[in-house]
């Protein structure tokens, strides 16, 4: 499997969301960081004046900030890994308010 950065992820990440044409337009503001601990790195998605942004960087004043690794992120984000199968085994950690980060689920719909 290549090696992925944040960089990297951001960037697949905006490609697939322009594809599937998700809309933020009235959409509650959303702050989520995405800690990767497998490559110490993370980036932040934000929902703000109906604009979705994906940035590789810190989001200090976040809502909630999800902690996994890369490669099971990137399962999650692509339906392949389940967020309540991923939380209850380990493989995802939510600090903050899980409901904001429950709301990816809609971003990454197919």
């Amino acid at each position: 499997m290549e090696q992925r950065n944040a960089v990297s992820i951001v960037e697949e990440l905006r490609e697939r969301v322009a594809k599937v044409g998700f809309d933020a337009t009235g959409r509650d503001f959303l702050a989520i960081q995405v800690t990767l601990k497998d490559i110490g790195e993370c980036f932040y998605i934000e929902i703000k004046d109906d604009k979705l942004t994906f940035e590789a960087a810190e989001y200090t004043d976040r809502q909630a900030n999800i902690i996994m690794t890369s490669e099971n992120f990137m399962k999650m984000a692509n339906g392949e890994l389940n967020s309540m199968l991923a939380l209850t085994t380990g493989k995802l950690k939510i600090e903050g308010d899980i409901t904001k980060a429950k709301a990816l689920k809609e971003i990454f719909k197919k």
